[in-house]
């Protein structure tokens, strides 16, 4: 089992504030953080981190920005938890279905801060 001082999260979200608020609670729980604004940028920085999960805003530049980068993430290789987050609402969860698209899972914004660390330390054996 890993600890969570070596433990990496990248966010890839382009509304700076949840970048934010997110770095700071993840932060606050231990883990390091890389944040992208796009998904290009999300490609080099989890490239250059290579971090142990990464968080990808379902809707960024385009409708489905998220779940494109998801898959191209994984066909370069990373084998590491994803997740989607959505501000979509419930029609996101009942019409995506994540274990099918090879995603970790699905949160809602805002996100609920507890329920995503314990999230990524059971996903990440850190708890």
């Amino acid at each position: 089992m890993g600890t969570i001082e070596n433990a990496t999260v990248l966010i890839i979200d382009d509304d700076a504030d949840i970048r934010s608020s997110m770095r700071m609670m993840l932060e606050a729980a231990g883990f390091s953080i890389g944040e992208a604004g796009t998904a290009d940028e999300g490609l080099k920085t989890a490239e250059r981190i290579r971090p142990d999960a990464i968080i990808v805003d379902l809707m960024m530049e385009s409708v489905d920005a998220g779940s494109r980068l998801s898959q191209t993430l994984m066909s370069q290789g990373f084998e590491g938890p994803i997740y989607l987050l959505s501000s979509a609402g419930d029609s996101v969860r009942y019409n995506l279905d994540p274990q099918e698209m090879g995603l970790a899972g699905i949160f809602q914004k805002p996100v609920d801060h507890a329920a995503l660390i314990n999230t990524l330390k059971k996903r990440l054996h850190l708890a």
